[in-house]
């Protein structure tokens, strides 16, 4: 077995991303998985990432019941198979399933595997979109673990799926639980009836947003999707063409690989592990976060407009010291 290298701190991490095409044959998809993940570990990655439910078809393109019959345990089959994998090899692994957490009860869920083969962490997808070819909602239950990053061997990993990439509070939360990495299996494409135009404006879209995230929080981010096209039986939609283009960005929002559009990768990157210290050091955002002034951020909208930060005299009472005696921050 590889020696491990410290588990936080300066130096290199190398960093794996499988981008592969999801076929109708769930334990090819698994076997293909695990070749690429020996390609990246033979290349000296240190942590690989699969796509976002990477052992079988997208299976949200629409509503079928029988497609419940796709999920597992966790742990499970996967789970088994890849840690056993990650021992052997002495690399930590991310990799996204369709949990199956009791009768009728199913989550869009990650897990950690470190060095050894331990679950050290598993993330349940917080945010279930519900949109043309993407009908989550039907197959998942909200996740209800709530954001963090887990210790492994490269460093503290953060997971989150997909459509979490659109919300800049669910990364800030990661980055606040101490991530120094943060993964989003990824499964997103183009229908088949947008324009060239439109299509091209998706996807910038999708890396701008990440980039943002990295810039933001002061970390890595690293997004893994799947390519190819996929038509399920029964879509009356056209099917989707999955983009591919998974990339690496650093905590300085700097894309530094990128796998095509069009076709599987395995890409193996080198990430300055030392580069967040010094990016927040010298943009110190999280320092500088006005924690006392964000409380209309836990509403759904402000329907009535009202003043989100408040001078000592203004600030509602707390009901743990409604005297005010405890006093307040200053600037």
């Amino acid at each position: 077995m590889k020696v491990v290298k410290p588990e936080s701190g300066s130096g290199t991490r190398r960093i794996g991303l499988v981008q592969m095409r999801c076929e109708s044959d769930h334990e090819r998809n698994l076997r293909h998985a695990q070749d690429a993940i020996s390609d990246a570990a033979r290349e000296g990655a240190e942590v690989v990432c699969l796509p976002e439910l990477f052992r079988t078809p997208y299976l949200c393109q629409n509503e079928d019941p029988s497609r419940f019959d796709w999920a597992e345990p966790i742990p499970g089959p996967s789970t088994e198979c890849l840690s056993k994998q990650a021992a052997d090899l002495g690399i930590s692994l991310v990799a996204s399933l369709f949990e199956r957490r009791a009768a009728g009860l199913y989550h869009n869920t990650a897990v950690v595997l470190n060095a050894k083969g331990e679950l050290v962490g598993r993330y349940r997808k917080m945010h279930i979109p519900d949109d043309p070819l993407y009908y989550e909602k039907f197959y998942f239950t909200p996740g209800d673990l709530g954001f963090g990053a887990h210790r492994t061997e490269a460093g503290m990993l953060g997971v989150l799926v997909c459509w979490d990439q659109w919300f800049p509070e669910a990364a800030r939360a990661t980055a606040l639980a101490g991530a120094e990495f943060l993964f989003y299996p990824t499964a997103i494409g183009w229908q088949f009836d947008e324009s060239d135009a439109v299509d091209a404006a998706q996807r910038d879209a999708w890396v701008t947003i990440q980039r943002s995230h990295a810039i933001a929080n002061g970390l890595f981010v690293i997004a893994v999707n799947r390519v190819g096209v996929e038509r399920l039986e029964g879509d009356d939609e056209g099917g989707i063409r999955f983009w591919g283009s998974s990339f690496v960005a650093d905590p300085f929002g700097r894309v530094i690989a990128t796998a095509p559009e069009d076709d599987e990768a395995v890409l193996v990157v080198e990430c300055d592990l030392g580069s967040v210290e010094r990016v927040r050091r010298d943009w110190p955002f999280l320092r500088d976060r006005r924690i006392d002034a964000y409380q209309g951020l836990q509403s759904r909208f402000l329907d009535e407009p009202f003043p989100l930060v408040h001078t000592p005299e203004e600030r509602p009472a707390d009901p743990a010291d409604p005297a005010g005696t405890s006093g307040g921050n200053e600037d």
